[in-house]
């Protein structure tokens, strides 16, 4: 058997996706299609790509390695449609992912920025979890992440070769709770108080944990509304609803009736903002992003 275009398309989606299942949806592909290509490629290849195990599956080294050489044929197939019908343009295509609470803060005044100062370049983005958008970024579709992370900010995985991480924004968290509320009329709140709060969290899942209520709340915290995206969250603390982590770098977009506070008596939780990506060089459109998205979170630590 020989390896297709088809083969290595599915071999790059499975590997970001995590699963057969979820590469066969993004694809539009029934799964045991999904299945076949990757037998077909793991048989032409002579070796096995891809470690099965209940969560679903991940690259082996062999795997990495023509993951490697897949993304560079891939990349090189797009380019060459776009020129052929003409898409191609001058400035480039830059792919971007982030994590949620970056979007409004750090992403957005980026592109403003990058639109201003080179109009020819073309930005795509994704949100995403850090597993998901840490794959896409091993996958090869995406050029550049903006993440976040706790002490001690180790690298988002454990793969060869290792990411190149760098720290754009320190910042800490804090909790969003109603400003007409009686925790919103005081400064700061302790961790026994919080822990008697209704909270309003993201839902949990197997890529991360609960997110939106305080790390380490003594007791069992009472999670009363469950929203994916932050502003919603943010939006039900104004209603009154209930409380919910956040970062001060969101106070310009912080809804009314909202107000941070912080937390007495236990450690400040520090998070990390950083622009993750591949190792190598970099392309000009890439290092044109990098730079806008430097000066705007230069600006949200000053």
């Amino acid at each position: 058997m020989e390896m297709t275009l088809v083969g290595l398309r599915v071999l790059r989606e499975v590997a970001e996706r995590g699963t057969f299942t979820a590469a066969a949806e993004a694809l539009g592909y029934t799964q045991s299609a999904v299945s076949r290509q990757v037998a077909g490629l793991e048989q032409a290849a002579g070796v096995r790509l891809f470690d099965r195990h209940p969560g679903g599956v991940r690259l082996t080294g062999p795997g990495r390695a023509l993951l490697r050489h897949a993304v560079v044929a891939l990349d090189a197939v797009a380019a060459a449609d776009e020129e052929l019908h003409g898409a191609a343009t001058d400035g480039g295509v830059v792919r971007l992912g982030f994590f949620p609470p970056a979007g409004p803060v750090v992403v957005a005044g980026a592109l403003a920025a990058l639109r201003r100062d080179h109009p020819r370049v073309r930005v795509t983005t994704r949100e995403g979890t850090t597993p998901s958008l840490v794959r896409a970024l091993r996958a090869g579709t995406l050029d550049l992440a903006v993440l976040s992370s706790r002490p001690p900010h180790r690298s988002p995985d454990t793969e060869d070769p290792p990411l190149r991480a760098e720290p754009l924004l320190r910042t800490r968290l804090a909790v969003a709770v109603p400003a007409d509320g009686p925790l919103g009329a005081r400064g700061h709140v302790t961790a026994e108080e919080l822990a008697r709060e209704p909270w309003i969290a993201g839902p949990g899942s197997a890529d991360e944990p609960l997110l939106g209520v305080w790390p380490g709340l003594p007791g069992r915290p009472a999670v009363r509304h469950t929203a994916r995206d932050w502003l919603t969250r943010l939006h039900l603390v104004a209603a009154g609803a209930g409380v919910t982590t956040a970062t001060p770098a969101l106070l310009p977009v912080l809804p009314s009736g909202v107000r941070l506070v912080d937390v007495a008596g236990v450690a400040e939780e520090v998070r990390r903002v950083s622009l993750v990506r591949m190792p190598g060089a970099v392309a000009a459109p890439a290092q044109a992003l990098a730079a806008a998205l430097r000066r705007q979170a230069a600006g949200l630590s000053g």
